[in-house]
């Protein structure tokens, strides 16, 4: 996935804000991307522009060959249902359903076959298999989110965009989340994209893009928890001086 000149302005005139300012990023297939910076950085702007859940003001987003920036309504919703996976903070399951069919929703909507192997797979890799007959409300966050997962991956997307996913966690069970979207990656072969302000949590990614002012402000590969603070505690005077 690669954007190019990546620029998104909310409001016209003097109440302008330019989110995004000429963003150019590329994600790796097969890795584990962490999206980071200070608040109103953009990141969660540059995440929706990647996912095609908001329009660029100018720039271009592909996924693989297909420009998502060119795409219309229409074929921007066959996209992220076919080709995109979710995971969000507050994990969106259907409380009526079980978490199976929680996780089998996508195909169901698509009208697609199961493929029993890739869902035992799923299942097994995030622990689920005893709790399949349970709706959320008898889960705990932690479950309730792994099965979100589950439902991100089942339709086998080429890229899962995660927002703040352990946000309403606590951190053990945020860890056990981590360490779940970091085997779907090294073992399920999946693409994940994470918005996070934690810097733990972004140390579970291979490689932490970060953002200043709407702009990439830096780039760390193998990251760990220090390295992450101190990039961004060295953002920040940046990050201040461009809203004086």
């Amino acid at each position: 996935m690669r954007a190019r000149s990546l620029t998104k302005v909310y409001g016209t005139g003097e109440a302008a804000v330019r989110a995004l300012d000429g963003v150019d990023v590329d994600v790796a297939r097969g890795a584990f991307t962490a999206i980071m910076g200070p608040s109103g950085s953009g990141k969660s702007t540059l995440m929706h522009l990647l996912a095609g859940l908001d329009t660029a003001t100018s720039g271009t987003v592909h996924l693989g060959p297909t420009e998502l920036t060119g795409l219309g309504d229409r074929d921007l919703t066959h996209l992220r249902r076919d080709r995109i996976g979710f995971v969000f903070q507050s994990f969106n399951l259907l409380p009526m359903f079980t978490a199976e069919q929680n996780v089998l929703l996508p195909l169901e909507l698509a009208g697609a076959r199961v493929d029993q192997d890739w869902v035992d797979t799923l299942v097994d890799v995030l622990g689920l298999r005893d709790r399949l007959t349970h709706r959320p409300a008898e889960l705990s966050g932690g479950q309730q989110q792994r099965v979100a997962i589950a439902r991100a991956l089942v339709h086998r997307p080429e890229v899962v965009f995660a927002d703040e996913p352990t946000g309403n966690l606590d951190s053990r069970a945020g860890a056990q989340v981590l360490s779940f979207l970091r085997r779907s990656v090294r073992e399920l072969g999946s693409t994940v994209i994470m918005v996070t302000h934690d810097p733990t949590a972004a140390a579970y990614a291979d490689r932490v893009v970060l953002l200043a002012d709407g702009r990439i402000a830096g780039d760390i590969s193998d990251p760990t928890p220090d390295a992450v603070l101190a990039s961004l505690d060295a953002l920040r005077p940046l990050d201040d001086a461009a809203v004086r």
